[in-house]
């Protein structure tokens, strides 16, 4: 079975962890028990955390686990995370741009981490904290989210909702003191209702470049690489230097496979029709002169390798083409992972073969990438 863990965001109210660990884990046909808990907060939250929480026999997490019999969980202060500022120091709020921009970065890279394994089931609540804390963690799991995962808000009736001693409604009489107006009114806890609203989120998981899931991006960054990823394609390329840029990403292609890319995309953005392969076990001097006409009607003739200009002078046959054909989509498929689709070759599905790049005309474009082009080349075997 995965890992089950449960992450929460709190300010002031470390409640939200006991109404969601009771929703989760106490009450329907099949209780979700967390195997640990992440709390991320500010400074104060952590405080309010620390001592409402976690109090050795007094805290209401344990005493939840014991009034319920759940079984150990994973939560102590090193559960509890606090939010840095853009300066690296404690965050005590989040009132400014800077404030919301580095909590944003903070909650994507505690995301990013807790879903890596896919060992790990994770149920994020947006219950607590500031509205963009629930904003932004909400976001994050929208990026890193899987299968498994879920997102969701507690719902406390009243009068024990946002009440600062109720925190799960007990299995015993349990006093909850309430103002009304002028006077003070005695509520039950044993008598509140805790309900669970479950959030569906759409995953952007797959549309995200390996090295932003593996490696550590800011919340910025990783919502450009996915909007370019999953937005409309768009294909440049770069002659001079053999670079390709697409789905937000560029990367160099060796120069064989960047003279075939380049066919296609001229062919593409000439509206021609599909086009065959080479004669099999014959040099098909029809086609290679075609294909050359093509390339350097895309990119000039000077800019040619010479290695290509060579095969394609003496003619290609159908060996030459499938072989480099393969090593293209094997390198776009490296470079872009699961955003490869729109910038891989097409067979047509059906004999005879026509090939062609589904791309509109009007997404490519032949001009030279800026060497300080914001997303550095990945390079290619």
């Amino acid at each position: 079975m995965p890992r089950k863990v449960l992450v929460a965001v709190t300010g002031l109210s470390p409640q939200i962890v006991t109404e969601t660990l009771f929703a989760l884990a106490c009450q329907g046909e099949s209780p979700w028990v967390p195997d640990e808990i992440h709390l991320i907060t500010t400074v104060t939250g952590a405080e309010h955390a620390r001592l409402n929480l976690l109090t050795p026999t007094t805290g209401w997490f344990h005493r939840l686990r014991a009034d319920y019999a759940l079984p150990p969980i994973a939560f102590d202060e090193n559960s509890i995370h606090v939010m840095h500022d853009e300066l690296g120091k404690p965050m005590e709020d989040i009132r400014t741009p800077a404030q919301n921009t580095a909590a944003a970065d903070f909650m994507t890279e505690a995301l990013r981490t807790l879903t890596r394994s896919p060992d790990t089931a994770v149920h994020v609540s947006i219950a607590g904290g500031r509205k963009t804390m629930g904003f932004y963690i909400g976001y994050a799991l929208s990026l890193f989210g899987r299968p498994q995962d879920r997102l969701s808000h507690v719902l406390v009736s009243d009068p024990f909702e946002s009440n600062r001693d109720f925190y799960y409604p007990t299995p015993h009489d349990h006093p909850i003191h309430v103002r009304r107006g002028d006077r003070e009114v005695t509520y039950n806890a044993r008598h509140a209702t805790v309900e669970l609203a479950e959030i569906p989120f759409v995953s952007l998981r797959h549309g995200l470049p390996a090295d932003l899931l593996d490696g550590r991006a800011s919340f910025g960054a990783t919502v450009a690489a996915a909007q370019a990823a999953l937005g409309a394609p768009e294909l440049r390329l770069d002659a001079a230097s053999l670079r390709v840029r697409a789905a937000g990403k560029t990367f160099r292609l060796s120069p064989a496979e960047f003279a075939l890319l380049t066919l296609f995309a001229h062919r593409a953005r000439s509206g021609a029709e599909p086009m065959r392969a080479p004669l099999k076990d014959i040099a098909d001097t029809d086609w290679s002169a075609e294909a050359l006409r093509d390339i350097a009607a895309a990119c000039g003739s000077m800019q040619i390798p010479a290695s290509v200009e060579a095969a394609l002078t003496e003619g290609a046959d159908e060996a030459y083409f499938s072989q480099h054909l393969s090593r293209l989509r094997k390198q776009v498929r490296a470079a872009l992972g699961p955003a490869a689709g729109p910038y891989l070759i097409e067979d047509g599905g059906n004999r005879p073969r026509r090939y062609r790049l589904a791309l509109p005309p009007e997404s490519v474009v032949f001009e030279c990438i800026a060497a300080d082009d914001p997303f550095p080349p990945t390079p290619i075997d």
